[in-house]
């Protein structure tokens, strides 16, 4: 049972920017912290105490998103990564200078982050969006214009739209009413 959970652990981690989150996360919580520090080490008071308390909770909830929606992470690292330099005017030098770098480093390391090439190349086929005539269905790579799904029908792929076409025994493939107004895929390649 701990090798299963250490290999979803594993998985898990290596699905999403998990260190770039971590550093963001640690980072705002240090800001956060110096926030409340005694006041004798306290550097900026005034109107700036809001920020002071908004903006380090901002960079932990960027932190948190980071790892729980992986796919806006550019977003998250830039708003993290600019929150972060503006603690340094807010929150006591960017948290005594250590949150601040922490924050940047770990925006840095998120919005460098990409999916591993086994996550990449997984093609991810939603059936309930895609226009389907026939009630055939069958996972597309992006790369593919037709794909053949068994002997009388195919699996045309065209810019917007997917169909499941017969091209079996002698039927005409099922044309699709945007398809006249502009040329095909075939059209192109014979210079039309």
């Amino acid at each position: 049972m701990p090798a299963e959970w250490r290999r979803r652990w594993r998985r898990w981690r290596r699905s999403r920017p998990f260190w770039g989150g971590l550093f963001v996360l640690l980072g705002g919580i240090e800001i956060f912290v110096t926030v409340w520090a005694p006041l004798p080490v306290v550097l900026k008071v005034g109107m700036q105490s809001f920020l002071g308390y908004l903006i380090p909770l901002v960079i932990i909830l960027c932190g948190l998103l980071l790892w729980f929606n992986p796919s806006q992470r550019v977003f998250y690292s830039l708003v993290a990564i600019l929150l972060c330099l503006s603690s340094w005017i807010t929150s006591n030098m960017g948290g005594f200078v250590v949150g601040l770098l922490l924050g940047l480093v770990g925006g840095s390391l998120a919005f460098a982050w990409t999916p591993s090439a086994d996550e990449a190349r997984a093609p991810v086929v939603d059936d309930a969006r895609a226009p389907v005539v026939d009630d055939a269905r069958a996972p597309v790579a992006d790369e593919a214009r037709a794909l053949v799904v068994d002997d009388a029908r195919a699996l045309v792929v065209d810019d917007a739209r997917t169909l499941v076409v017969d091209v079996g025994e002698g039927r005409a493939p099922v044309e699709d009413e945007s398809a006249s107004t502009r040329p095909s895929a075939a059209d192109d390649l014979r210079g039309r």
